[in-house]
């Protein structure tokens, strides 16, 4: 037994041991290029967890800013790394001084096929070193919007608003314009231009694009809105709202309230908004509109459509909302269908919203293991969910359909709201 073991560790020793080549007055074998591997995957395991641990844990308790924490953790992972690399092959007795010549020899003729990736991890470099774009900061880049989610030496990922990452390499960020919101601070402009009518009333269409700006609870009243007047259109006058806002990021969503509150303002207030018009002259009228009488369609008569605005206006807790107030009311609440004995929730469970039967029927049941009773309905414009959403407690009965039904559901920071009003 003990003669196999002495061939199989002479023959370990010849294969893992013999030099296969030297380098800096060091040899080379199979046995060292392991070791080396071994110790530099420990440096770099260590250097990874040294930034994790200033990133996410040191600097966070003292309170250092997010990117701030990026820059901080990658520099000390890159110079821990390094200096743990130089260690490893000066222990492993290389003489880096003699080594030094042949990396610079290669190092000239590698640079011309690398020479993309070198420019990235400088302008990495640059990036953490001058702290001008920041993990966090929200940036417009060639038409893409969205916040820095991580700055590395090579490229920088970008989250957008859609959802997707966005890898863009350092150098386009350090050679090409970016727009940074968050530079000093989140604040921005928003403009929207709308036309109005020539025969309109100039001061009134100010007034009220004023006053649209105002009931935007977003807008900034310092700087304070203001109207411009821009040009003569070919078919209106053209205007600007310029308004300012704190959160910036959320500019897709205050646009669209201002657009909503501008259109209703104008409408309450007889400004119309023109479109283009076209004058089309037409020879043989009598022939074109006999054609015209004896190819129209039979038309059946439109059963009218009962929107979701006039089931709300129904509702006498809502009459006293306007069109706007009923606008975010809508946007802040959502719709469930349910089919016939589908249930809504059980009894014991907690809900959180406060609910409005659209459609069809609800039923609240009082069930044990022994007993299951009817006690309520909850017909079309009934209401329920009031008093668990309040009290918060749980349901005490379950809440079943009887038919298919379809609710409207508001959450309880909206329904609070409500009850504010």
């Amino acid at each position: 037994m003990s003669t196999y073991w002495s061939i199989i560790q002479q023959w370990f020793n010849e294969t893992f041991s013999t030099p296969l080549f030297n380098i800096g007055g060091e040899e080379i074998s199979i046995l060292w290029i392991l070791k080396a591997i071994m110790l530099l995957i420990f440096v770099s395991i260590l250097a990874r967890g040294v930034k994790r641990f200033l990133k996410n844990y040191l600097l966070v308790l003292l309170r250092i800013d997010e990117g701030t924490r990026e820059v901080v953790g990658t520099l000390s992972s890159l110079g821990l790394g390094t200096l743990g690399c130089i260690i490893v092959l000066q222990g492993l007795g290389l003489d880096l001084a003699s080594f030094a010549v042949v990396v610079g020899g290669l190092g000239v003729g590698i640079g011309f096929g690398l020479q993309e990736i070198t420019r990235n991890l400088v302008s990495g470099l640059t990036l953490l070193g001058e702290s001008k774009l920041k993990v966090g900061d929200l940036i417009e880049f060639q038409g893409h919007l969205g916040y820095i989610q991580e700055i590395s030496l090579r490229s920088t990922v970008i989250k957008t608003f859609e959802g997707s990452q966005l890898v863009i390499p350092n150098t386009d960020l350090t050679s090409q314009p970016v727009e940074n919101w968050n530079y000093e601070n989140c604040q921005g402009r928003i403009e929207i231009s709308i036309g109005v009518a020539y025969n309109s009333d100039l001061l009134l269409v100010t007034e009220l694009l004023l006053e649209a700006a105002f009931l935007e609870q977003e807008v900034l009243p310092n700087p304070s809105p203001k109207v411009v007047f821009v040009e003569y259109g070919d078919n209106a006058l053209i205007f600007e709202l310029w308004v300012w806002v704190a959160n910036i990021e959320n500019r897709k969503f205050i646009k669209s309230s201002l657009n909503f509150i501008i259109e209703y303002k104008f409408r309450q207030g007889g400004i119309s908004i023109p479109f283009p018009q076209r004058e089309l002259w037409v020879k043989n009228v009598e022939s074109l509109q006999l054609n015209t009488l004896q190819n129209i369609p039979d038309k059946s008569p439109i059963s009218h459509h009962i929107t979701l605005k006039d089931s709300l206006k129904s509702f006498p807790c809502f009459q006293h909302l306007d069109e706007l107030e009923l606008r975010k009311l809508i946007e802040a609440g959502s719709r469930r269908h349910l089919k016939k004995d589908e249930i809504f929730i059980n009894r014991g469970e907690y809900d959180s919203h406060f609910c409005i039967v659209l459609l069809g029927q609800i039923q609240a049941i009082y069930e044990t293991k022994k007993v299951s009773r009817l006690l309520f309905t909850f017909n079309q414009g009934d209401y329920f969910g009031e008093l668990p959403l309040l009290l918060e407690i749980p349901y005490p009965t379950t809440m079943s359909a009887s038919e298919d039904t379809q609710l409207f559901l508001l959450g309880k920071t909206c329904f609070q709201n409500l009850l504010d009003q």
